[in-house]
This record gives C-alpha cells, structure tokens and sequence, in this order.
C-alpha cells in the first residue's frame, strides 16, 4: 500500500513540474515605460480604463497576466504611434468588444451587464422573503 501511495505522490510531482516551471514569478516581467512622464501617465490611465480578459476583475495595468502584458505593449506602441485614447480604445474594442472596456457604455447588447446585479439582487430579496413568510406561517 505505501509503494502505491509513493508512486502516486512521484506521478503527482512529475505532472506539477511543468506547470511551476511555466509559471513566472510576480514582479519578473519586463516593464515598459515611455521616458516622458506625460506619456506614462496618459498610457497607465489608459491601461487603468482596460479590463483583462483573462483576470475579467482586474485592469490591464493591475494584472500579471500575459494577456495583459500584451495589450499593455499594444497600448503602448499606439501611443508612440501618435493615436489618441479614443483611436486606441475603439480598435480594442473593435478586436476584443465592449466588455475590455472597464465601464462598458450602456447600449442593448450591454443591458444584461448592467442589469444583472440589480436582478441577482432582487431574486435574492425574493428568496429571503419567501424564507422569512414561511417561517412566520409556522410559528403561527
């Protein structure tokens, strides 16, 4: 029995190998940055305004994804370019959709996105109050 545990925890290991050493650290990938603060600033207010698809909770400049990463080189290289904010959000969008943009506008296609906390929110209260009238129906 214990050769058979052995065996499954050095079949474990040799599966989590691979994964680890793929694995970049935090902190490790190379930082780009424009040498005029006034670039820097506009191109981190820009990420800030981007949303990563992979993390979906967090802005491009805030992840360690290489997604981010890529669109953070992308962002920028537009920049350098001579693009505005705007030229550079449209062609995001037009490659990614709405939902990169971290506020996405208000349009049919993102009514779900927009509504869907209030409907969450309001099955819940629904829930909650069903329970409480139940209960308040066999106390009596």
């Amino acid at each position: 029995m214990r050769n058979h545990i052995a065996i499954l925890l050095m079949l474990v290991s040799l599966l989590a190998v691979p994964a680890v050493s793929r694995a970049q650290p935090a902190g490790t990938a190379t930082v780009e940055t424009f040498s005029d603060p006034a670039l820097e600033t506009r191109a981190r207010n820009l990420q800030r305004q981007l949303r990563c698809l992979v993390c979906q909770g967090e802005s491009i400049d805030d992840s360690n994804s290489p997604f981010a990463a890529d669109v953070r080189h992308l962002v920028r290289q537009q920049i350098a370019q001579g693009k505005s904010d705007q030229q550079i959000q449209d062609f995001l969008v037009a490659r990614y959709g709405d939902f990169i943009l971290m506020k996405p506008p208000v349009q049919p296609n993102t009514w779900l996105l927009w509504l869907a906390p209030f409907f969450v929110l309001g099955a819940g209260g629904a829930v909650a109050w069903t329970v409480v009238k139940k209960a308040a129906a066999r106390e009596a």
